[in-house]
């Protein structure tokens, strides 16, 4: 299917055909300015262009475009000269290649660069110097040197204009070319002897908006008797020059003639107008009107010529003729090879037509010199596929088998079909990765052993050795009995064997406490209603009087298990503290000047553990001589089985958490800590209040007694005596 996408916006536009992009930009953009979103216009998700590598190629000497891999935006990075990079080319475009991966998917960018009016009118000369005879007779012409300008179009020279005098006037004539040749036409006789010399200023304007203009001023010297101009044979010479000629070689040699005698008729040629790069590459001999080579051509720099030449004579009288070179391409460079995807390790499970490497591809010469074809050195175990005009990928054709060879050395040779041909090799080390595909082959197919009854335990029977031919891990071999019985025994209760040709290992499981309890709250109770959770305090109390204690344990075991208190929300700072390790809330200062006082405190307890938990209790303090003074309706709810069993509880926590690590010298091991799981506390506590203990907290069985006997550690643990 072929689709098309095509908007303007200022001066830029793009088209996409079957994933080929044209955008249009102006000449000299700013550095950074957004050209268009390559991965919206190709329909490509930006999540993708990272992770799919993608990237764009450019043939240019100057990498020109860059995209944003975070948004897709196609970014101009140097500014473009179009005059630099394409001359006076009508069209100019920069073309680029993107390649994205997983699938593998190629693209073409073509940019065409459009002309902006950036240029002013350039005369070949800042002075003219034209000499003419006092004879000569009215309405003759004297041709000029043209003014050039790169710029292409209404942007390139549309006119000439001479400053105003009384004896000449401006003509404008054009070649075939389309080229305007400005000349001065004589409007009156010269007197010598009345003037001898003129100066006017030629001017030339360009059709941009606003307009450049471009000066050179014309000096006249009056002279005596020299009514012919030099003549060439053309105006326009056109030169095809392979780009492999040598210096010194003959371009062309160019005639002009003069009908005048003397030093009149005599002849000089120069360069009127020449590039720099041209300057460099030709020359001209003043007398005989010969161009010369006198540098190395090479067409892939540049590909044609102007030069102006000037042929005057004795009298000061110039003429002017263009000569066009044309620099032929030859077979001068082999192709070049890149490869820009490469995996060096493959493994051997690699289904054929894994993609190993994308292989890139490029001859500067054109025509058939820059036609390329590559093959492979390994046409069994690969395959060398071409992707698009300059690209190909270099594929498995087998599955790999390590263990029958490990490496692979694959040569790619690209040839171009210029004559004679020239030709680029490339070589790429592949390594194929082990997979275990091997199983382990003993040395016999069946082992018969005789031995004496009534041996030793421990014996040596038989060894029986087993190898594997893939390589580390893969290779490895452990040995084991299958099991089997004779006369309904297990015979592993009569041999066993070294699974691994050396001492047999006993692994223990070692459980280490995690910080997954919050601390719990046991007084006073976070569930109990507000009313129960009032603490009188006398006016009498002074500084360091205890107002309440609260009580928390935590099930977890260790650092996880310290416990620290905190006031989290307390109306009066400088009345309230509490200690950090025992929970006492005690009065900071007297409470001289306090007569009725009911404030809500809560208090934080948090673990020790990483990261931390915690839990919070509420508590109404109240300061004044009874509660009925400031809140009567506060109703005594103590009860006071369940205030044993709070004690029970705190008892337990306690037990629980003076267990401590020991170091069995016999076994040189460890013995960590492990609650006790799953034991029964209906005989212990009423079932009212079981939210109070932990499921792992570590009770026994049996009742109180017996915890204050035993203590809540297990065999292996010791008891801390305190």
């Amino acid at each position: 299917m072929i689709w098309q996408v095509l908007f303007c916006f200022s001066s830029f536009y793009i088209k996409n055909i079957s994933g080929q992009l044209q955008y249009s930009i102006p000449e000299e953009l700013k550095k950074g300015s957004v050209v268009g979103n390559v991965a919206k216009d190709l329909e490509i998700n930006v999540k993708e262009l990272v992770i799919r590598k993608f990237q764009i190629v450019s043939r240019v000497t100057k990498q020109y475009f860059s995209v944003n891999l975070e948004n897709g935006d196609l970014i101009a990075s140097e500014k473009i000269d179009r005059e630099s990079l394409c001359g006076a080319k009508l069209s100019c475009f920069i073309n680029l290649e993107a390649v994205i991966e997983n699938p593998l998917n190629f693209y073409t960018i073509s940019i065409e660069i459009q002309d902006i009016n950036d240029n002013a009118p350039v005369f070949s000369k800042k002075h003219y110097n034209i000499s003419i005879s006092e004879s000569a007779l009215p309405g003759i012409h004297f041709p000029l040197g043209n003014a050039e300008d790169p710029d292409l179009g209404t942007n390139s020279i549309q006119s000439y204009s001479l400053s105003s005098n009384e004896w000449f006037s401006l003509d404008v004539k054009s070649s075939k070319e389309g080229i305007k040749y400005p000349e001065i036409i004589l409007e009156q006789s010269l007197d010598r002897e009345k003037k001898s010399f003129h100066e006017f200023i030629l001017t030339a304007s360009d059709g941009g908006k606003p307009s450049k203009t471009g000066t050179a001023i014309i000096r006249i010297t009056v002279q005596d008797v020299n009514d012919n101009f030099p003549a060439f044979m053309k105006d326009t010479y056109h030169i095809r020059l392979p780009e492999n000629s040598l210096i010194g070689s003959l371009v062309i040699q160019l005639n002009a003639t003069d009908e005048d005698e003397g030093t009149n008729g005599l002849i000089s040629y120069s360069f009127s107008r020449i590039s720099n790069n041209a300057d460099q590459l030709f020359s001209i001999e003043s007398t005989k009107g010969e161009i010369s080579i006198i540098g190395s051509l090479d067409y892939e720099t540049s590909d044609n010529y102007e030069i102006t030449v000037e042929a005057k004579d004795g009298g000061g009288y110039v003429t002017h003729c263009k000569v066009f070179i044309q620099v032929i391409d030859v077979n001068d460079n082999a192709p070049d090879i890149t490869v820009t995807t490469l995996a060096g390790i493959i493994s051997e499970d690699s289904p054929p037509g894994t993609v190993i490497a994308i292989i890139n591809v490029h001859d500067l010469d054109s025509g058939i010199n820059g036609e390329v074809a590559c093959q492979i050195s390994d046409l069994k175990g690969f395959q060398l596929l071409p992707s698009s005009s300059n690209y190909y990928k270099l594929v498995t054709a087998v599955i790999m088998d390590r263990e029958r060879n490990s490496i692979y050395n694959v040569t790619i040779q690209c040839m171009d079909n210029g004559s004679p041909p020239l030709s680029t090799n490339k070589s790429i080390q592949l390594t194929i990765s082990d997979v275990n595909d091997n199983a382990p082959v003993f040395e016999k197919i069946n082992y018969i052993v005789y031995i004496m009854e009534n041996n030793q335990p421990g014996t040596s029977v038989q060894n029986i050795l087993a190898s594997d031919i893939d390589e580390g891990e893969n290779g490895k071999i452990t040995y084991s009995i299958v099991s089997s019985n004779i006369d309904n025994i297990p015979v592993s209760s009569y041999v066993s064997i070294n699974s691994m040709k050396g001492s047999n290992v006993t692994a223990r499981i070692c459980i280490i406490d995690k910080n997954d309890n919050a601390p719990k709250i046991l007084y006073p109770s976070p569930d109990t209603e507000g009313s129960a959770l009032f603490e009188f305090i006398p006016h009498s109390a002074e500084k360091g009087y205890l107002v309440t204690k609260v009580i928390a344990v935590d099930a977890d075991s260790g650092h996880n298990a310290w416990l620290s208190y905190h006031l989290l929300q307390v109306p009066d700072p400088t009345l309230f503290g509490i200690e950090q390790h025992t929970g006492e809330i005690k009065i900071i200062r007297d409470l001289q000047d306090v007569e009725n006082l009911r404030q809500k405190i809560v208090v934080l307890v948090k673990d020790n553990g990483v990261p931390s938990l915690s839990s919070t209790v509420a508590l109404n303090l109240v300061v004044a001589e009874n509660f009925q003074q400031v809140v009567p309706e506060i109703k005594t709810t103590t009860n006071s089985d369940k205030t044993s069993h709070v004690t029970f509880y705190l008892l337990l926590s306690l037990l629980h958490m003076m267990c401590v690590v020991t170091l069995d010298s016999k076994q040189n091991e460890i013995a960590y800590l492990k609650p006790v799981q799953n034991v029964p506390t209906d005989n212990l506590i009423d079932t009212d209040d079981t939210a109070a203990v932990n499921d792992s907290a570590n009770l026994p069985a049996n009742n109180t007694d017996q915890i204050l006997k035993n203590g809540p550690c297990q065999e292996g643990e010791k008891w801390l005596q305190r």
